[in-house]
């Protein structure tokens, strides 16, 4: 606004000046030929007996003593190609003044009847007409254009100042009104920023957040946005709700059928142990028994992980004490070496131990599942090392393989419940597709982030938490 204010008033400012400057041009023009005909008139006057083309007698008066000329006006008398009479009235005293003859110079072979401006060394800009008299004399009359330039000056002086202080006051003003008219989007903002503060991704979820009624009016566009928000906002709320419905439900048939299926596989389990016991069993039938007590056993992991997984789903609250994991770490090494002796294990701790705050068995948990990860989807031979690093506030554990690594297109979902290994990665009995999942929400519910990255020869992941404080 004060940019288009600016060039407005430039504009006009411009313009004003521009006709100013005509206009005085006409009037000083004007001045300037009455004042050359009364100079004309007074030397008709005084040199009545000079024969025509004759020098002026000695006794006849100076141009200067014209009756009316004003100070500073500069008057020649040229006859043939003589300069005669070359003055000038001075300004305070009205005495005449000789013009030196580079002054004279620039005078010479100015064009007849019409005004026109020329710069006199050491007197400034004239405006000056020159006019044959009635005996042939050329007879020149220049005004000073120093009060003309003065007037233009104080013009420009004046819209200058003017246009500043509508300036600053435009700006001014229009900053406050222009606050005062967006104070409701300001509110509005302000409101989106609350929602947009909220975990709407996760959990019991209510949206309390609406727009107040005073930034709601339909008659302006601000209340419009204001009613918009708020619609959209209730619509938001009512999905959240269906949405939270349907997961508590599914949550809750997780639970409930993983607990229920506990007993019925421990029942399985059993008969099948006790079935091979018998010694006389046919060798297929030996064999279906060791299938299903195997099958079952899967099973039975599977669903001792849907039973966790739904029980840290409700936001169940987890042990706050602090743990050593270091030896946490040491402990899942030295078993993930007894499951899987085909590997190479390898362990890189610091020298002082790692504490953090938390519970102890779901961070084993986490720790024993990364491992069995890398144990399971990477061939025998396969180098796994797990190093624990502690950097200001915050401990961070790698399990790295050199292993064929993880399709890139898989990666996003390797996280996932039940997803599932890309075909270059070998697939054993017992792996449900749960265990990376078990180990982002045990460190998410302990403030702290996993991330994978992979490629041929190296997948490593990198889980961070925040360390006990004042270690």
């Amino acid at each position: 606004m004060v940019c288009l204010l600016a060039a407005a008033c430039i504009a006009v400012s411009a313009t004003t000046f521009t006709v100013m400057h005509h206009l005085q041009i006409t009037q000083f023009d004007q001045e300037l030929k009455t004042t050359s005909t009364r100079v004309l008139h007074f030397d008709r006057t005084a040199g009545e007996n000079r024969a025509p083309g004759s020098p002026p007698v000695s006794n006849n008066p100076p141009l200067t003593n014209a009756p009316g000329v004003p100070a500073q006006t500069v008057l020649i008398r040229i006859i043939g190609s003589q300069v005669m009479d070359a003055g000038l009235r001075d300004w305070a005293t009205g005495a005449r003044q000789y013009l030196s003859a580079q002054q004279v110079a620039v005078l010479r072979g100015l064009p007849l009847g019409y005004p026109v401006t020329r710069d006199i060394p050491g007197l400034g800009d004239y405006r000056l007409i020159a006019v044959k008299a009635l005996d042939g004399d050329v007879i020149i009359t220049g005004l000073p254009l120093a009060p003309l330039h003065a007037a233009q000056y104080h013009l420009v002086a004046v819209e200058t100042g003017v246009t500043v202080a509508t300036l600053i006051l435009t700006a001014l003003l229009g900053a406050l009104t222009i606050r005062r008219t967006l104070r409701p989007l300001e509110r509005i903002a302000a409101t989106a920023r609350r929602v947009a503060e909220l975990p709407l991704h996760r959990g019991e979820v209510a949206l309390p957040v609406r727009v107040p009624e005073v930034d709601v009016d339909p008659r302006t566009e601000v209340g419009q946005v204001g009613a918009a928000l708020n619609r959209m906002l209730g619509h938001v709320a009512d999905a959240l709700a269906v949405r939270q419905a349907g997961e508590t439900r599914l949550r809750q048939f997780s639970a409930d059928a993983s607990h229920e299926l506990r007993t019925p596989l421990a029942a399985i389990r059993g008969y099948a142990e006790l079935t091979r016991r018998v010694s006389d069993l046919p060798p297929d039938v030996a064999h279906a028994m060791r299938r299903v007590e195997s099958e079952t056993e899967r099973m039975t992991n599977l669903v001792d992980d849907l039973l966790r997984l739904a029980r840290m789903d409700s936001d169940r609250p987890l042990a706050n004490e602090p743990v050593d994991l270091s030896w946490l770490v040491i402990d899942a090494i030295t078993d993930a070496r007894i499951a899987g002796p085909d590997h190479r294990w390898r362990l890189d701790l610091p020298e002082e131990s790692v504490t953090v705050t938390g519970d102890e068995a779901s961070l084993h948990q986490a720790v024993a599942n990364l491992l069995t990860n890398a144990r399971v989807h990477t061939p025998p031979g396969t180098t796994v090392t797990t190093a624990l690093t502690m950097s200001g506030d915050q401990a961070t554990l790698s399990v790295v393989d050199d292993g064929p690594g993880i399709r890139a297109d898989l990666l996003p979902q390797v996280f996932s419940r039940f997803a599932r290994g890309d075909t270059s990665r070998r697939h054993s009995a017992g792996t449900g597709g749960l265990g990376l999942a078990i180990v982002k929400a045990i460190v998410e519910a302990h403030g702290g982030n996993i991330d994978v990255n992979s490629r041929v020869g190296q997948t490593a992941f990198i889980m961070r938490l925040p360390v006990r404080p004042g270690v």
